[in-house]
């Protein structure tokens, strides 16, 4: 629901994906963002009014976006849709992060446009320390975005990971992730992502964010 440029681009997406995709939206203007190659099924009306989610075919819908940029229309359409229809794979997007809290304890999962803007430019303005990214479900290993100091630059995968005892799964580089070979060269700018334990990730970010000793 929803097909403003997050919703147009998410059902693009899932299309090249091999995903059936259908796209809701009150304003039929809306669906030229899904440009002329799009082979999905487009649907004029609101996303939590039950005869349209069933033009759109949500009895056969294994998952629901609600994206539209309305809070409450995402959560009636969210609730529609799980409590009704038992679609239970939903999500909806929520520029206010406390009503986003509320959902998730409601059991609504919930993307906070806000706090997840607030979250990406905090961690380019402020780099020093790491953001989790995922935790093991024992909580004993963790997925880790680490500051490393330029001081880095021009050194291995491979010289980071033998210096820190880490591995380096992937990195960001100019806009799209990469899966590194161990001889690809650290370069500024780059995001590096570090697999580590719990016990290990204060002496890996202390090590990154100094300067390397000689290998």
């Amino acid at each position: 629901m929803g097909c403003g440029r997050v919703g147009s681009t998410l059902a693009r997406s899932l299309e090249k994906r091999g995903h059936t995709v259908a796209v809701i939206d009150h304003n039929i203007e809306a669906f030229r963002r899904l440009g002329p190659d799009f082979e999905g099924q487009t649907v004029k009306g609101v996303g939590f009014d039950q005869e349209v989610l069933a033009e759109a075919g949500i009895d056969r819908a294994e998952a629901f976006a609600a994206v539209s940029n309305g809070d409450n229309s995402n959560i009636l359409a969210a609730r529609v849709v799980r409590e009704t229809f038992d679609v239970h794979n939903v999500v909806a997007r929520i520029y206010d992060p406390g009503r986003a809290e509320v959902y998730e304890r409601l059991g609504i999962p919930t993307v906070a446009t806000v706090r997840w803007t607030a979250d990406q430019v905090l961690r380019r303005l402020l780099p020093a320390g790491s953001e989790p990214q995922w935790r093991d479900p024992s909580g004993s290993v963790r997925l880790m975005e680490v500051h490393v100091d330029r001081s880095w630059v021009g050194r291995t995968i491979e010289q980071i990971e033998d210096a820190t005892g880490a591995r380096i799964p992937f990195l960001f580089r100019l806009g799209s992730g990469q899966v590194p070979r161990r001889s690809t060269a650290f370069q500024d700018g780059d995001l590096i992502y570090a697999a580590v334990t719990d016990a290990r990730l204060a002496e890996v970010e202390a090590i990154l964010a100094d300067r390397p000793k000689e290998l």
